[in-house]
C-alpha cells in the first residue's frame, strides 16, 4: 500500500483473463468497484439480487472457496451481501471470518478513539465529507468533494505518527487504521485453511489496497485481476469495469454447470 494519492495513471497493457476453471481455484474478491459499482457513500451500496445470485452460484461451484475481502466493516459486508457469504476479510484484513464462520480479529489500537474524534471534528466544517467508523479503522471519504483530498490526506498523515496508526489511501478515501494484517495477509491465512488450502488463489480487485491481495495470490502460485482504470499493478490480467467482472464470473459459473 502506497501513500500516493490515487489517480488514473498510465499502466501496463494487460490482457483479459480466460474463463476461470472453478474446479481448480480459490476466489477472493473486493466488493466496491469490483462486485458493486462505486457510489457517493458506502451506505448507498446495498443488497442486489443479481449479485447475490452470482455469488451464490460461484460459492456452490467452488465448494465454498469464495471470500470477499474488503475495507468495509464485517457487519456492513453482511448487510450488503445479506449474510450469505461465510468467508469474509473485513477492514482490509484486520478482521477475518473463516469459512466455518469463526472470527479472528486484531484488537483496535488505543489511538483509534482520538483519531475518530479528530476526523469527525474536521468533517464538521465540510458536510460533503463522511467519516466511517470501522472499529479497527476510521475512514474519511471525500468522493463528494474530490478537491478536499489533499487536506484529508494531510490530516491523516499528521495524526498517524503520534497515534501509532497506519495511513491507507484508496479511491476518494483515506483511512487511519490499527497496524496489522492487510488484504494480502487475509488471503495467505485463508489459503492455510479448509476449504481453500490446496487450490490456486485468484484475487479480483480494483483499489490500491487490493495490490496486497494481488501480490499474495501471485506468491502462492495464483494471480490477480484488476478491475477498472489501469495503473502500475501486481495484477496479471485486467477487466474493464464492474459489469465486465460480473460477466466474467458468470461465464465461469455457466462453464462449470
Amino acid at each position: 500500500m502506497t501513500l500516493s494519492a490515487p489517480s488514473p495513471l498510465p499502466g501496463p497493457v494487460l490482457r483479459s483473463p480466460t474463463i476461470l476453471d472453478l474446479a481448480k481455484i480459490a476466489l477472493f474478491a473486493d466488493l466496491d468497484g469490483t462486485l458493486a459499482s462505486l457510489e457517493a457513500t458506502p451506505g448507498a451500496v446495498g443488497p442486489d439480487p443479481r449479485r447475490r445470485d452470482l455469488l451464490e452460484g460461484l460459492s456452490s461451484k467452488l465448494g465454498g472457496r469464495l471470500a470477499v475481502v474488503s475495507g468495509r466493516a464485517m457487519d456492513d459486508l453482511d448487510r450488503v451481501l445479506e449474510g450469505r457469504i461465510a468467508a469474509l476479510g473485513a477492514v482490509h484484513g484486520l478482521v477475518r471470518r473463516r469459512a466455518d464462520r469463526s472470527i479472528v480479529a486484531k484488537p483496535g489500537a488505543e489511538g483509534m478513539g482520538e483519531a475518530l474524534a479528530a476526523l469527525r471534528a474536521f468533517a464538521k466544517a465540510d458536510r460533503s465529507l463522511l467519516v466511517e467508523n470501522k472499529g479497527g479503522a476510521v475512514a474519511l471519504h471525500y468522493r463528494r468533494n474530490p478537491g478536499s483530498g489533499p487536506a484529508c490526506r494531510d490530516l491523516a498523515r499528521r495524526l498517524s505518527g503520534p497515534l501509532g496508526l497506519k495511513v491507507l489511501e484508496g479511491d476518494m478515501v483515506v483511512e487511519l487504521r490499527t497496524p496489522g494484517p492487510d488484504k494480502g495477509a487475509a488471503v495467505t491465512d485463508f489459503m492455510t485453511e479448509r476449504p481453500f488450502a490446496g487450490f490456486t488463489p485468484v484475487f479480483l480487485g480494483d483499489d490500491l489496497t487490493d495490490e496486497d491481495g494481488f501480490r499474495a495470490a501471485k506468491l502462492l502460485g495464483g494471480y490477480g485481476v484488476i478491475v477498472g482504470p489501469r495503473r502500475p499493478t501486481a495484477a496479471l490480467f485486467a477487466l474493464q469495469d464492474v459489469a465486465e467482472a460480473r460477466h466474467w464470473l458468470a461465464a465461469a459459473v455457466a462453464a462449470a454447470s
